[in-house]
């Protein structure tokens, strides 16, 4: 089983979610968040007392799948949330050692 973090950035968010759907994914979460990446690189401060943290808003999804899933999955995302520019953002891929389903009682990938 796998666990898949994607952050995108929050226009591209429509587009991957009905690309997600269209794989009939059985589940996504959601989360906007902010950020600070290399996409601010340019503007960091060179004074102690300029200092000024700029950070950007994200979407965060997440997805548990099965080991056979995962590609299909990560591909998806990254072919429509790629705009070419930075901040495009990231794709992360965990393994998940155990899944419990605290309704049903299911493990493994039952529990998904």
């Amino acid at each position: 089983m796998k666990k898949i973090e994607a952050y995108i950035q929050p226009f591209m968010l429509h587009k991957v979610e009905s690309a997600l759907r269209a794989l009939s994914i059985r589940g996504l979460s959601i989360m906007e968040i902010k950020g600070l990446g290399r996409e601010k690189d340019e503007s960091y401060p060179h004074h102690e007392m300029d200092y000024r943290v700029d950070t950007v808003p994200k979407m965060k999804l997440e997805i548990l799948c099965s080991d056979e899933e995962y590609g299909k999955i990560t591909d998806t995302i990254k072919k429509h949330a790629h705009t070419g520019r930075r901040g495009d953002g990231k794709v992360v891929v965990y393994n998940i050692q155990e899944l419990h389903s605290i309704r049903t009682g299911e493990t493994g990938e039952q529990a998904i």
